[in-house]
Parts: structure tokens; C-alpha cells; sequence
């Protein structure tokens, strides 16, 4: 009979270590799970080791063990994933806005500042980003991606579609359709950087100045916001539901909305979600 295999501290530690090249894609939600601890873990994998090098054990099962051993890896690394996540957002504040869209009047903060900001902060806890591009099924939109990787393993990706019509926010042709990809691209990836993180942007600190002028607009990212609950809420019928709700704001256009009023605007317009 063969006599059982004793594994060293050192090499269990080296058989529970999450593999940095399992790539796992999930949605951006972490489903609640039971945790495996390290020592179940540890001796979970012992058990595997021990049966690969046992003759007797045959190879359905062995692929089974292996299998779930994959799997626990990849449990770990997302878990260890979602606290890094949790531990860099500790740390993240509010970005000050510090540009201008002269479409739209709004304020915005530009990918440059947010990603001094928080690039410090995410690739401290272990976070790297990539970019890249899919088809889109929507017409006239490209779709933005972001993986982000996290040193223990685990990769989420994250995508934004965003428009590539060239028109401005009065509906009219405002750059060419190569000019309209590059900004939808940049776009998207601003979005995408202030999601992945739950970033809000508001106006510059004043240090205790004066306080900003009533008659300030609402930002470019809260233009978005109201565009996005209208089409949600309006559906087929979004365009007749904007005309009407910027005749009951008073305004011209959704940029038109002093950011005083936001809050409201916002009330009213899933005040109409509640009566479909």
C-alpha cells in the first residue's frame, strides 16, 4: 500500500496561492458566498495533491479535483478582489469639476485630473486598468471596455456605450464621424473611470469663499444622468417625454438646468415612471 504524502508548510502555502493568470470576467455585482478560509482551503488542496500522486484514483475524478481546486483559486482572488475594492474607496473623495463643455455649459472634471487622483490610490491596493473597444449593438454607438485586474488574480470588466453620431446636444452635426468616435471613446472612458470607483464630481473647493452663483448649471455628467432616466423612464416615447419635461423645468435644454434644481428634476422625471 502506498504510504500518504506529508506536504511541507511551505508547499501548501505554494499550492494555495491564487494564480495570477486565471482571469475570471464577471459582471460588476459580487454575488454573497459562504468564505472558504485559508486553512480549508490549505487542506483541500492537500487533499488533491496527495490524491494526483495515488495511482489508484482515477481520472474523472482527478479532473473533478482539479476543477474545483480552479475554482476556489478563483473564489479567493474575487474576494480578495472586492476588499482591495472596498479599501481604495475608503480612501477616494469627491473631484472637484476644472473644465467647461461649451455644448453643453456644464462642468465637468477631465480624464487627466481624475486619473491623477485616483491612480495613486487604485494601484496601491493592487488595481491595474486596460481600455479597449467592442461592437456595439446599438446604432451609431461604440462600446467601451475596462478590465480591471487586481493582483491577486481576479479581472472584472466594465463597458460603456456611447453615442458616435456626431451630434451636439441640441441635435445638431457637430464634428465628423472619425472626430465623433475619438470623443465617444474618451467619453466613455471618463465615465468608466468615475463608475468603476463611485467617484462623484462637483465643483471646486473654495476654502470656505464664497459660495458658488445660484444661476451655475448642472454638469456635464448630470446632463447625462437626466438624458439616461428619460430614455429609461420614455422608452419608445423618450423624445415626447424630454420635450415635455423641459417645458415643465422651463428651460430649452437639459443643460439649460440650474444645478440647484437637479434634485428635482430628477424627482420629476421618475415622478413619471411611477404613472406609466
Amino acid at each position: 500500500m502506498q504510504s500518504a504524502i506529508e506536504l511541507s508548510p511551505t508547499e501548501v502555502s505554494t499550492l494555495a496561492a491564487p494564480s495570477s493568470t486565471l482571469p475570471v470576467e464577471t459582471t460588476a455585482v459580487v454575488s454573497p458566498a459562504p468564505a472558504v478560509t485559508p486553512s480549508e482551503t490549505a487542506a483541500i488542496i492537500s487533499m488533491i495533491e496527495r490524491a494526483s500522486r495515488d495511482p489508484a484514483v482515477d481520472l474523472d475524478k482527478m479532473e473533478r479535483l482539479i476543477r474545483m481546486r480552479k475554482e476556489m483559486v478563483a473564489d479567493e482572488a474575487e474576494r480578495a478582489f472586492a476588499a482591495a475594492m472596498r479599501s481604495a474607496q475608503a480612501e477616494m473623495r469627491p473631484i472637484g469639476a476644472n473644465a467647461v463643455n461649451p455644448q453643453t455649459r456644464s462642468r465637468y472634471a477631465t480624464y487627466d485630473k481624475l486619473d491623477r487622483e485616483l491612480r495613486p490610490i487604485y494601484t496601491r491596493h493592487g488595481f491595474s486598468l486596460s481600455f479597449d473597444e467592442q461592437d456595439c449593438p446599438k446604432p451609431d454607438h461604440i462600446r467601451v471596455v475596462c478590465y480591471v485586474s487586481h493582483e491577486a488574480g481576479h479581472t472584472r470588466t466594465y463597458r460603456k456605450d456611447m453615442p458616435a453620431d456626431g451630434k451636439g446636444a441640441k441635435g445638431g452635426d457637430v464634428m465628423t464621424k472619425t472626430h465623433a468616435t475619438g470623443a465617444a471613446a474618451s467619453y466613455g472612458a471618463r465615465y468608466l473611470l468615475k463608475g468603476i470607483f463611485n467617484i462623484a464630481v462637483g465643483e471646486e473647493d473654495r476654502d470656505g469663499n464664497e459660495p458658488a452663483p445660484a444661476s451655475k448649471m448642472i454638469t456635464e455628467d448630470q446632463v447625462a444622468e437626466l438624458q439616461a432616466i428619460i430614455d429609461d423612464v420614455g422608452g419608445s416615447n423618450a423624445e415626447a417625454l424630454k420635450a415635455q419635461f423641459l417645458k415643465w423645468a422651463g428651460v430649452k435644454s437639459i443643460a439649460d438646468i440650474p444645478a440647484k434644481n437637479f434634485r428635482d428634476a430628477v424627482a420629476g422625471i421618475e415622478s413619471r415612471r411611477k404613472k406609466a
